[in-house]
């Protein structure tokens, strides 16, 4: 069964059937572009000109949707309309089948339609000025160029600007498309940022509040319950104005406050004494020697060193607890080492989720460091390398430096 032609679209039916009305009306008024009797007129006579007029009034249908089809066809149709006196409807309509071929066809025949047609146009130029000899001879070539060549240049070069368009169209929607997807990634990144910072500011507190609670209702001591009820509310006091100071920096993202500055080494001091305070017996042993250390290395160390403290607190077994800080300079890196009796044999202890040694690793992996945490010789061990070098390259711009 043969296959339907393709409806056409409704603009290429009014240009159709105006031309065809058009050369109607041309006819119906004698008017032809030559005179019976010149000698390429074959067929002379007003009704000669009426099957090329309507064959290219059916091209125009399939300008569209079949522009070779069409291109074809108006082609053996203007060829005839050349023996008869001739019809400027005719001509008109094969100028837009032209067009529509370079405009709608398939890239190859866009590319081929202007070479074609301007080597006809050459050759028509060159050829019967050779022949001839007279200059009327170069009117050919005009009527060439104006009939074919002018109408496919006219046709690719809006083609060219149209892809251009479409092209410049999807560029933009792929950039913001991408622009979406950074977005998206800068907000999972910050939520994970948010989401390591208040783990480790309040979880320590927490942790001494759960442990001091339970020690304070398990032990029927008024000595001990009052000792668990001013550690207690130390803590207490402490964690609320760490969440003060987290919650004022994301409200104020662009007033007149500063953020508080970030947690630097020389508040570790002030760390292990809390954690004394809580009931761990730290030993704190620095030797950052003499050069400076990169803000953010900075911040990722105190914070390891905080969330091990708090891990300590919660799941180890009472005895030592060693924080070691040393900077090695060939490769320029800061060893952080915590050790911690492993595990807990009885007493109260506070449920722990496993986040805090997940934000550890993504704090060393960010500086482009190492960390590692296990048991090693009966001891818990938390070790983290951080580049120092790696740090310096980002100082200042590296969000994890910039806020707590």
């Amino acid at each position: 069964m043969a296959a339907a032609l393709p409806r056409p679209h409704r603009f290429d039916v009014y240009v159709a059937c105006g031309g065809l009305l058009g050369g109607l009306v041309l006819m119906a008024l004698g008017l032809a572009l030559r005179p019976a009797d010149e000698p390429l007129v074959l067929l002379p006579g007003a009704w000669a000109v009426l099957p090329p007029l309507v064959v290219m009034s059916g091209c125009e249908l399939l300008r569209r949707t079949a522009p070779r089809t069409a291109l074809l066809t108006g082609t053996a149709a203007l060829t005839l309309d050349t023996v008869t006196q001739g019809s400027v409807a005719t001509v008109l309509m094969f100028t837009d089948v032209v067009y529509a071929a370079v405009l709608y066809g398939p890239p190859a025949s866009a590319r081929r339609i202007p070479r074609i047609t301007g080597l006809l146009t050459v050759a028509g130029t060159v050829v019967p000025y050779a022949v001839w000899r007279v200059p009327e001879a170069l009117l050919i070539g005009v009527v060439i160029g104006a009939v074919a060549y002018g109408p496919a240049a006219t046709g690719w070069i809006v083609r060219d600007h149209r892809d251009a368009a479409i092209a410049a169209r999807l560029h933009a929607e792929q950039t913001a498309l991408l622009a979406e997807m950074d977005r998206r990634e800068a907000v999972v990144a910050e939520r994970a940022r948010m989401a390591r910072e208040l783990h480790d500011m309040v979880a320590n507190h927490l942790s001494a509040i759960a442990i001091h609670s339970t020690a304070a209702l398990s032990i029927d001591d008024p000595k001990t319950s009052h000792e668990a009820l001013g550690v207690i509310r130390e803590n207490s006091v402490d964690g609320l104005a760490e969440m003060r100071r987290l919650i004022g920096i994301l409200r104020d993202g662009g007033g007149d406050r500063e953020p508080a500055a970030a947690p630097t080494l020389d508040g570790l001091e002030t760390l292990v004494d809390g954690a004394r305070a809580n009931g761990l017996d730290v030993t704190l042993d620095i030797d950052t020697g003499t050069g400076r250390i990169p803000a953010p290395v900075e911040l990722a160390a105190y914070r390891i060193v905080q969330e091990s403290l708090t891990n300590a607190l919660k799941h180890a077994r009472p005895g030592p607890v060693t924080v070691v800080l040393a900077r090695h300079d060939g490769p320029r890196v800061l060893d952080v080492e915590i050790g911690s009796p492993c595990g807990r044999e009885d007493g109260p202890r506070a449920p722990g989720s496993g986040a805090g040694l997940v934000g550890m690793r993504e704090r060393a992996t960010l500086l482009g460091g190492t960390f590692t945490a296990g048991p090693h010789g009966g001891r818990w061990t938390v070790h983290a390398s951080l580049p120092l070098a790696e740090a310096e390259g980002h100082h200042g711009k590296d969000p994890e430096g910039d806020r707590p």
